[in-house]
């Protein structure tokens, strides 16, 4: 996807132009190629940004454990104020941020990005809470006997740990 000239979209017709999309994102990870349309309308000092998009993802359940496929579909807008930003002064860690602040602005004679504008709304639209069924059981504890092995550890990767424990405990 090319960047789009700002200053160019003026000229367009409408003001506005439609990108198509079908291909993958470099940042993102998917089975299939992202596909859907971005819109870009110059309003004068913003610009109006839509989309519409779709791709399959693969994620891991936070209760199994398990990799499964989850379809990811955005349809989104957003007004991006067009303005000169100053020079960006160091500012403190701590800084107390007003409602104002929260806009994306862009210089109105750069460039608008599609691709790093989906890329940022499909990681917004990937489910935080990642389950692969809504009665996924969960990891299964359960051991192959029922008994905890002689060391009295359920993991074996423990067991350097208990013979040191042991060690100690022979010494005193």
């Amino acid at each position: 996807m090319d960047a789009v000239y700002i200053p160019q979209l003026v000229r367009a017709p409408n003001q506005t132009q439609v990108i198509s999309i079908q291909e993958y994102l470099a940042d993102l990870e998917t089975l299939t190629p992202v596909r859907g349309d971005v819109s870009v309308s110059h309003q004068g000092n913003y610009l109006q940004v839509s989309g519409q998009a779709e791709t399959i993802v693969t994620l891991t359940c936070h209760r199994c454990l398990q990799n499964y496929n989850h379809r990811l579909l955005v349809e989104t807008q957003e007004l991006i104020w067009l303005e000169n930003s100053q020079e960006k002064v160091a500012a403190p860690l701590e800084q107390e941020v007003t409602t104002e602040d929260l806009v994306e602005t862009l210089p109105p004679n750069g460039y608008f990005h599609p691709n790093t504008w989906l890329y940022e709304q499909l990681c917004l639209a990937l489910p935080q809470r990642q389950l692969c069924a809504s009665d996924c059981p969960g990891v299964s504890a359960k051991e192959s006997s029922g008994e905890v092995p002689s060391s009295g550890l359920a993991d074996q990767r423990w067991s350097a740990l208990a013979a040191l424990k042991q060690q100690l405990a022979d010494q005193e």
